[in-house]
């Protein structure tokens, strides 16, 4: 696909998608006419690279993560540096913390639902 339809399914600038081209994010193949051709496994690639972002990692340390992310990695932690490994783990808690806060607000939501339609089943009618 062409990097518009890539734009538009991953809901991506297209210079976006260039710049993670450029960081080694993303690779396209090349037409004959030298078009990037984005494939169709991509548009995962892209959400995965949104959702690094906005978790707080550096495109240098996504660079790392990715190849983690579709196959077991071979990556050890002495290949990785040690302040590449905080980070990772100062993130990971971080997400961590969100992932709690979000589940503790759905909970909350559901209390709500709960008491306004009756329903006391999470993930009931309401869900």
């Amino acid at each position: 696909m062409r990097i518009g339809e890539l734009a538009r399914r991953t809901g991506t600038p297209a210079r976006l998608l260039r710049y993670y081209e450029e960081q080694g994010l993303l690779t396209p193949g090349r037409l004959a006419n030298g078009y990037r051709d984005y494939g169709e496994h991509l548009v995962g690639r892209v959400q995965q690279i949104r959702g690094l972002l906005d978790a707080g990692l550096p495109t240098r340390v996504i660079k790392d993560v990715l190849p983690c992310l579709d196959t077991p990695c071979a990556i050890t932690i002495s290949d990785a540096g040690p302040e590449v490994v905080d980070l990772l783990r100062q993130e990971r808690d971080r997400m961590d913390a969100r992932i709690a806060c979000l589940a503790r607000n759905r909970d909350a939501i559901d209390a709500y639902l709960a008491r306004v339609t009756g329903d006391n089943l999470p993930g009931g009618p309401g869900r």
